[in-house]
């Protein structure tokens, strides 16, 4: 009995300092696992670096935005209906929305026991700007050739999945990367890759270790969130610095956000730039009004006019399942787009759309938990809102 007993103590020193070396990885596994619940999803979209490893990013000084109360439509036609947009909205459970009329803030409101100094998460709205990121170092020159092969700058992908695919192809998701980005399947790439980083293990060593190909690179566009990880290892191999430094440097402090602003790190310190930025709902319209103004902000021209044009255009490949919305580098544009409307878009509702014939710029947060039911078609009924709502401030 004194022996089992000197072993049972044993064994639970050895897991009290397993625990207590591996607590902050525990905890950022279990963040995941409840991250979406229904009653703390809000929340917790408004303190991801509660949960995740993270780095600041530069923010600059803002210019504050004028203001120029307007109402919104009651409603807006959706498939032959008539749908009242506060009560979508509320459907859609949002928890910010900023509109901006020419450079004017028109409407700001915040729901959920939200308000404007919460630092809401991107999700894949951070593609678009890693998009306005990447094209500022092309005109600089540092990456000269997008129809370059990734592996030109990331030796690490020599031998993967993406050997083989040119800069071009993972900016238009055309990779041809075999990647299931099901958020509803646990043990799909893109859920895998969460736990990924709440572990703090690499996102670069997961990239590497992809190694099925769906078809050839550049002959059909598959929506996969890990391209635009690869995007930030192009950028980080060109240029030998971090994307956290970059992004702050170049982007957002140039345009100049008035909350902190942060992203979510692996355990290396590597920004999640597929979907880890956080700011305000504010400082996120201030990004779709620089796009909307063709890249300029006063008389600087911050990210290329050429770029603002190519990215936000309809060019790349066919999308293997037949959707019929366009995409461009890093940018959405809806199925029958007009001339100067695209948008960016984030699992959970999040949003910035931008009018740049009407001079307007949506900014969306949400924690719309039902943002997949097709029955709701979520994405088509907010571009459906914004049009309206853009249509009405004319």
């Amino acid at each position: 009995m004194r022996r089992i007993k000197q072993i049972f103590i044993l064994i639970v020193l050895v897991l009290v300092v397993l625990l207590t070396f591996n607590w902050g990885r525990i905890s950022r596994l279990v963040a995941v696992v409840t991250l979406f619940d229904e009653d703390r999803i809000v929340a917790n979209f408004s303190q991801m670096d509660a949960a995740f490893e993270s780095a600041p990013l530069l923010t600059g000084n803002a210019q504050p935005l004028p203001e120029a109360p307007a109402p919104l439509p009651e409603s807006f036609a959706f498939n032959g209906q008539d749908v009242p947009l506060q009560a979508w909205l509320e459907d859609s459970s949002y928890t910010g929305l900023v509109v901006l009329k020419d450079g004017a803030i028109a409407h700001e409101s915040y729901a959920l026991g939200t308000g404007p100094d919460d630092v809401r998460i991107s999700w894949s709205v951070a593609k678009s700007f890693l998009s306005a990121l990447f094209g500022i170092l092309v005109d600089e020159g540092t990456i000269p050739d997008l129809n370059a092969p990734v592996t030109d700058f990331v030796p690490a992908l020599v031998g993967s999945a993406y050997d083989g695919a040119r800069i071009i192809d993972v900016l238009q998701m055309s990779s041809g990367v075999a990647f299931n980005e099901d958020y509803l399947d646990f043990w799909s790439d893109i859920n895998k890759m969460g736990r990924v980083l709440a572990l703090g293990w690499s996102m670069d060593g997961f990239a590497a270790a992809l190694n099925g190909s769906a078809h050839a690179p550049g002959s059909a566009r598959q929506y996969t969130s890990i391209d635009t990880h690869v995007l930030g290892m192009v950028i980080r191999g060109a240029t030998g610095r971090s994307v956290v430094d970059l992004m702050g440097e170049k982007l957002l402090a140039p345009i100049g956000l008035e909350g902190p602003a942060y992203y979510l790190t692996d355990g290396y310190g590597v920004a999640f730039v597929l979907g880890g930025l956080n700011m305000r709902t504010r400082d996120y319209a201030r990004f779709g009004l620089l796009f909307a103004n063709q890249g300029r902000l006063g008389a600087r021209q911050l990210v290329p006019a050429e770029w603002v044009a190519a990215s936000t255009r309809n060019s790349a490949p066919r999308d293997i399942t037949g959707d019929p919305r366009g995409y461009g580098y890093q940018w959405w544009l809806p199925a029958d787009a007009q001339p100067g409307e695209f948008f960016a878009a984030g699992i959970y509702g999040q949003y910035i759309y931008v009018d740049q014939m009407r001079g307007v710029v949506i900014a969306l947060n949400a924690a719309d938990r039902n943002f997949r039911d097709e029955s709701r078609d979520a994405m088509n009924r907010n571009i459906a809102m914004f049009r309206a709502i853009a249509a009405g401030l004319e």
